[in-house]
């Protein structure tokens, strides 16, 4: 990867590169940061992630991340347990909560169905999912999945089987269109088409 390196900084530079983003460039880049910076960046980095191993768990209600379980947000008695969102990853789920606009539960699937990636409905967090829904009061769910082929395709299969398990569940979808701030002239035909069906 770079002619000249030692071993362990070839090692640095091939384990950053496989995180999403870094490519062997940004990967070179960041291990120099990192190394000419070893009081600062590096050290304090090392120990977090070591704490990060050793404390960060998988809540065993919703599937998020968290340093104890359940999660904070299924721990909470004053969230609404009758409404459930469904996300793909943690990422979706801390947007939500940085808005403060959610005050049901989560449910982090973990990814989306993918022939082509080949991600089955039995890879991701469904049973967790469907076992939540029909062992509770839950009324809604409401589907936080992206504008994708994959995210579209999670979230038909999802519902189906919720209409079919339990009949009188609410599934709503999150409002898609044109963006605060967008101009029209920069937007895909799908979305302008979508902005205008789901217009009110």
């Amino acid at each position: 990867m770079a002619s000249g390196a030692g071993p362990e900084i070839e090692r640095l530079m091939a384990l950053l590169s496989k995180l999403p983003g870094l490519g062997p460039r940004s990967a070179r880049r960041a291990a120099l940061a990192l190394l000419k910076r070893r009081e600062q960046l590096l050290l304090p980095l090392t120990a977090a992630m070591q704490d990060a191993a050793e404390r960060v768990t998988t809540c065993s209600n919703c599937g998020s991340l968290a340093t104890q379980d359940p999660c904070p947000v299924c721990a909470n008695p004053s969230r609404d347990r009758t409404m459930i969102c469904v996300v793909e990853e943690d990422s979706a789920l801390w947007a939500m909560e940085r808005v403060g606009a959610f005050g049901g539960q989560y449910h982090v699937l973990g990814g989306l169905l993918s022939a082509l990636d080949g991600v089955r409905p039995e890879d991701l967090r469904l049973s967790g999912l469907f076992r939540r829904v029909e062992g509770r009061q839950v009324q809604e769910v409401v589907m936080a999945l992206p504008a994708t082929v994959e995210g579209q395709t999670t979230a038909h299969y999802i519902a189906d089987h919720l209409t079919k398990m339990v009949p009188d569940v609410r599934i709503t979808h999150l409002a898609r269109g044109v963006p605060v701030g967008g101009e029209l002239d920069w937007l895909d035909d799908g979305t302008i088409a979508h902005a205008f069906k789901s217009r009110r």
